[in-house]
């Protein structure tokens, strides 16, 4: 990921069609993140789904259908899922660290994966 440039967690276009499973996001500094709905709620980074302390873990097995996609301020996108969860903040720098492209994480999007620090979120 291009931590040092700051468009690398500016969000240009969100696009997550209605039906489908996977959300695109066209960052400022030209990358196209892929996101797995599946992922994206695995690794919710709320309490509910997380804990209170400790890193980020996948938790599989929860609804990964998306209702809604809300920004927040302008840092941040809230999924509404098709269970009514909507409490997982996710920042756009937790959103591309999450990425699952070819380039920011070859193979499979969730096994290949470490937990992750609470502070990248």
């Amino acid at each position: 990921m291009a931590d040092q440039d700051p468009r690398a967690i500016v969000p240009q276009a969100v696009r997550a069609p209605m039906g489908g499973d996977t959300v695109e996001i066209e960052w400022a500094d030209g990358h196209r993140g892929i996101l797995p709905n599946a992922l994206l709620r695995g690794y919710c980074p709320c309490a509910s789904c997380q804990g209170h302390s400790g890193q980020i873990r996948f938790v599989p097995g929860h609804n990964a259908v998306i209702d809604q996609i809300e920004e927040v301020g302008s840092y941040a996108l809230q999924f509404t899922w098709g269970d009514g969860h909507n409490s997982g903040i996710f920042t756009f720098r937790y959103l591309r660290r999450l990425c699952a492209c070819p380039t920011c994480l070859p193979g499979s999007p969730v096994e290949a994966r470490t937990e992750i620090p609470r502070s990248a979120t």
